[in-house]
C-alpha cells in the first residue's frame, strides 16, 4: 500500500469492480461509425496507468472470485425475476401465466447422516452391515456437523452408480422436459406434436450440490400460450398453477433413462429422480387465486440466483473422505471407459472436480425471459453513458433509457474493431489479490447495508407493511 504505484493499481482495481483474478490484455481498439466510416473514438492499453488493460475474469464461483460471482448472481436474479413478473423487455402479463417452483433430487446410493427436523438421524435401523458398521445413528446432528452427508458405511455406498447418475443427470432432465410436454398435451387434449399451437413450456433451472455430493435441480416452470415470434403469450384455459404442479410431480416420478455401463463388467443402469421432489405454485402480487402467497417472485429469484453461483468448490465439504472417494471413483471409471473404448463416458475425468457432473449450473428455455448476454450488453452501454455523463458534467437517467440499453445489436450504429493479445491472468502478487478480496468484501457489506436501509425505508413509508 505504500508503494509508488498503489494509486494506479487501485484505479485498475476499481475499473474491474474488485475482481480477484482479472485478465490482462495489451492492444488497441477503434469505434467506427458504420454509416460514414468515421473513427468516433480510439483506445489503447498503453494509455492505462499500468500499461495493460484489465478486464473481469467473469468467474461465477464465489470461491474463485467473490466480486464476479456477485455480479453473476445479480444478473441471474434479474433474468429469473423477469420471467416471473415481467420487466427487462418481458411483458408484465407473463405474471398471469401458471408458474411452479420445482425441486428434483438424485435417488439414494446409500444411507448417509442427515438432519430430520429435531429427530434422530437413523434410529430405527438395527444391527450391522456386512462390513461391520452399524446401520443406525441416534445422533441429532447440528447444521454444521461434519458428519452430515457422509455415508454410515463407505463400503456399502454405491459410488459407481452415484457417478454414473451424476454424469447422465443433464440427459435425465431433458427426458423430464419431454415427458412434461407430453403430459401437458394430454391434459389440454391435443397431440404432443401440436402442443406448440396451443401452449409452450418455459423454464429456468439451476443445479445445487447436496452435502452427500449429489446434484439436484431447482426450476421455475411456466406454462405460456402458443408459440409465436414474440413469445410470452397468455396461457390456455384449462390448466392452473396447482394442476401444473401435479403434472410436474407426475413427470418427475415417471421419467426413466437407461444408460450403458463403462465397460462389459459394469451393468447397464435405469436412472430416475429420487423420491424427494417438491412442486409448488408461485404467486405474484398480481395473482388473486391464493391469499397465502407462500412464495414471492423476489424470494424465488434470489434463491435460484444464489445457487447459480455455487459449485462443487462451494459446498463447504469437498475435502471430506466421502467427496474424495467420489472423485477417485470418477477417475477410476474414466480409466475403465478408456480401456473399453466407450465414447459415452469420454472426458469423464475432466469433471472429477465437479464430482462427475458435466452440465451447466444455470440454464433456461429460449423464451423464459431475456438472456445473460442482453443484460451484460446493457450494463456495458450504461457504464459508457455514465462515464460520458461524468466527463461532460451532465445528468443521465438510466431508467428512462432502459429500452435503448436492452436493444439488440441490430440497432447499433457503431462498430468496434480491435487487436488484442493475452498478457496474463490474476494480480501480480498475493498482496494485491488479498487487497482485491478485501475491497470486494467491503463493497458487498456496503451493498447489504444499503439494501437493508432501503427495505426499512419502504416498510416505514408503507406503515410497517412489507
Amino acid at each position: 500500500m505504500a508503494s509508488p504505484g498503489f494509486d494506479s493499481w487501485t484505479e485498475a482495481l476499481a475499473r474491474v469492480g474488485n475482481c480477484a483474478h482479472p485478465i490482462r490484455l495489451r492492444g488497441r481498439s477503434e469505434t467506427v461509425d458504420t454509416a460514414t466510416g468515421e473513427i468516433v473514438s480510439a483506445y489503447s492499453s498503453e494509455d492505462e496507468p499500468l500499461g495493460v488493460t484489465h478486464v473481469r475474469c467473469g468467474n461465477r464461483r464465489a470461491s474463485v472470485c467473490p466480486s464476479c460471482s456477485r455480479l453473476y448472481a445479480g444478473d441471474m436474479f434479474h433474468l429469473i425475476r423477469a420471467g416471473i413478473s415481467g420487466g427487462k423487455t418481458v411483458p408484465e402479463q407473463v405474471a398471469e401465466n401458471p408458474l411452479v417452483f420445482a425441486t428434483v433430487t438424485a435417488p439414494s446410493f446409500g444411507t448417509v447422516h442427515t438432519r430430520r427436523n429435531g429427530r434422530r438421524c437413523h434410529p430405527t435401523s438395527r444391527g450391522r452391515c456386512e462390513h461391520g458398521e452399524p446401520r443406525s445413528c441416534h445422533a441429532m446432528h447440528a447444521e454444521d456437523d461434519p458428519q452430515l452427508g457422509q455415508p454410515l458405511c463407505g463400503d456399502c455406498y454405491d459410488y459407481a452408480s452415484h457417478v454414473v447418475w451424476q454424469w447422465w443427470a443433464p440427459d435425465l432432465w431433458r427426458r423430464f422436459t419431454i415427458a412434461l410436454r407430453r403430459l401437458f398435451a394430454h391434459a389440454l387434449g391435443v397431440p404432443a406434436t401440436r402442443l406448440g399451437e396451443v401452449a409452450t413450456v418455459q423454464y429456468a433451472k439451476v443445479a445445487e450440490y447436496q452435502l452427500r455430493g449429489a446434484i439436484h435441480f431447482h426450476a421455475l416452470v411456466r406454462l405460456d400460450g402458443p408459440k409465436t415470434a414474440g413469445g410470452f403469450e397468455p396461457a390456455p384455459d384449462g390448466l392452473d398453477a396447482d394442476q401444473l404442479a401435479l403434472l410436474i410431480r407426475e413427470a418427475a416420478a415417471s421419467v426413466r433413462l437407461t444408460v450403458p455401463g463403462v465397460d462389459v463388467d459394469d451393468p447397464a443402469r435405469v436412472l430416475a429422480f429420487g423420491r424427494q421432489l417438491d412442486a409448488r405454485a408461485v404467486r405474484t402480487d398480481r395473482r388473486t387465486d391464493d391469499p397465502d402467497r407462500t412464495l414471492s417472485p423476489e424470494q424465488v429469484a434470489a434463491y435460484l440466483a444464489k445457487y447459480a453461483t455455487k459449485s462443487a468448490d462451494d459446498t463447504g465439504a469437498t475435502d471430506t473422505a466421502h467427496h474424495a472417494r467420489i472423485r477417485a471413483t470418477v477417475r477410476a471409471l474414466d480409466d475403465r471407459a478408456k480401456r473399453a473404448g466407450h465414447d459415452g463416458y469420454e472426458l469423464l475425468s475432466k469433471w472429477s472436480h465437479m464430482l462427475g457432473f458435466r452440465g451447466h449450473f444455470a440454464t433456461k428455455s429460449r423464451r423464459y425471459s431475456i438472456t445473460l448476454g442482453t443484460i451484460r450488453r446493457s450494463r456495458r452501454r450504461a457504464q459508457a453513458l455514465l462515464a460520458q455523463a461524468k466527463e461532460d458534467g451532465t445528468p443521465v437517467d438510466l431508467a428512462a433509457l432502459e429500452a435503448d440499453l436492452l436493444a439488440d445489436d441490430d440497432d447499433e450504429t457503431t462498430l468496434v474493431l480491435g487487436r488484442w493479445e493475452f498478457v496474463g491472468a490474476g494480480w501480480h502478487t498475493d498482496g494485491e489479490r488479498t487487497l482485491a478480496l478485501a475491497a470486494a468484501a467491503r463493497a458487498r457489506e456496503y451493498a447489504r447495508e444499503k439494501a437493508q436501509q432501503n427495505k426499512a425505508k419502504t416498510q416505514h413509508n408503507s406503515g410497517g407493511r412489507s
